[in-house]
């Protein structure tokens, strides 16, 4: 679908690359001003650059979301820069594979990026919206928001925990004009699981578990991030779009 969002604002986080990247570049081919937002300057001033590029308006702001001061700035310079904001993707986050997530600094840290900062971004960018009486949050949540993982117990404690601040976010600006939803992607071919890939065998075996085959593209992923944020979706909240391939229809 082609969204008309000229004149309105998007922000992003964790924009540098993958489906941050892919969200930012869609918002702004759909006419959004976008403020890219990441930890990783060098990723997010790429992103910007292609946005430029594609002939969209982009700006970087430096931001890690679990600082509630760079959480601010970083909302405030949406409306510093484009007197607004509209539209935000919750997406920063960290999947520690390999680590042992019961190790007391691996679980702060998770819980951290990946619960925490959401909440900090959805209670600096409704404030903005409250004031304009409308607005739309999308957080990445995961599959793993939805049903157990034996090997993380921090990502799948955190993003069952997103799943459940979507919800309250849904509740409590229901009647002030702002909807939050959640995306929940299964497997999706990003740099943070490009480790997973590096093995064709281990390839194959990670298409295998999805029924259609193959694992997910980042920009499927910024297209139910899009819609979401759209007036097709004037009547949707609280929702955990899953977008998985199948992967959890058993």
């Amino acid at each position: 679908m082609n969204y008309r969002f000229q004149g309105k604002a998007a922000l992003v986080t964790g924009a540098s690359g993958g489906i941050g990247r892919a969200t930012a570049q869609a918002f702004a081919a759909s006419g959004a001003m976008v403020v890219v937002s990441d930890v990783n300057d060098a990723g997010g001033l790429e992103t910007v650059k292609l946005i430029a590029e594609a002939g969209g308006k982009a700006v970087f702001q430096h931001c890690d979301v679990v600082q509630a001061s760079q959480v601010k700035a970083l909302v405030d310079r949406s409306v510093s820069e484009f007197g607004r904001l509209d539209f935000a993707h919750n997406n920063a986050g960290i999947n520690n594979v390999a680590a042992n997530e019961y190790d007391d600094e691996v679980w702060a840290c998770g819980l951290g990026i990946n619960l925490t900062g959401v909440m900090l971004c959805m209670r600096e960018e409704a404030e903005v919206m409250l004031k304009q009486g409308k607005g739309a949050i999308v957080n990445t949540a995961s599959i793993n928001g939805l049903v157990g993982n034996p090997s993380q117990p921090a990502y799948v404690a955190a993003k069952h925990g997103v799943v459940g601040l979507t919800r309250h976010g849904a509740l409590r600006w229901a009647k002030k004009g702002i909807r939050v939803n959640a995306v929940c992607p299964g497997v999706i071919e990003t740099p943070m699981t490009a480790p997973l890939f590096g093995n064709p065998e281990m390839r194959k075996v990670i298409d295998g578990m999805t029924p259609m085959g193959r694992i997910g593209r980042a920009d499927e992923i910024a297209a139910a991030v899009l819609w979401l944020c759209s007036d097709q979706a004037s009547f949707v909240t609280g929702h955990p779009l899953v977008i998985d391939g199948g992967a959890t229809a058993f």
